[in-house]
């Protein structure tokens, strides 16, 4: 486990690129990101997109192994509320969302790490500007080198 003063020298070292993983809604936040990417909005490269049918699908574990993975910080982008395509599964990732944040801080995972959003399918820019956002958080907070920890907690769930 790294002190918080190796992670503020880590992150102040030139070239720290954050790794940042996206779980997003296949109808909204993915058609988002598409949208930025074929109007051509400029947006830090960081994000590395997993595409599932609903945010209401994603598990704690699912976050976790991003983590372990050697992510320094998530995304979930789901369909706004009463939007959803499958009628209420982005409020059930909102209420699970509570759960989960017990549960980072329960195994030491600083919640700025993890961002919940809404962004339809014509919210391109507003994906470009989530995206560079978070990663631009990422790089204040530096690296996340605590994963290692976490391979432990994720086998006992």
């Amino acid at each position: 486990m790294t002190s918080l003063s190796q992670q503020a020298t880590e992150a102040a070292r030139p070239g720290f690129e954050p790794k940042l993983v996206a779980f997003v809604c296949t109808w909204c936040s993915y058609q988002a990101a598409d949208l930025a990417g074929t109007t051509r909005l400029p947006y830090t490269s960081n994000v590395r997109i997993v595409r599932v049918p609903c945010t209401g699908r994603l598990t704690g574990e699912m976050l976790l192994h991003a983590f372990t993975s050697g992510a320094d910080g998530v995304l979930v982008a789901g369909c706004h509320p009463n939007d959803c395509h499958y009628t209420s599964g982005n409020l059930s990732a909102r209420r699970r969302w509570v759960t989960f944040a017990r549960l980072l801080d329960f195994l030491g995972i600083p919640t700025e790490r993890v961002r919940f959003a809404w962004v339809s399918a014509s919210e391109g820019r507003k994906w470009a500007d989530l995206v560079t956002a978070t990663v631009s958080e990422l790089q204040r907070l530096g690296p996340f080198s605590d994963y290692h920890h976490l391979d432990h907690a994720s086998a006992a769930l």
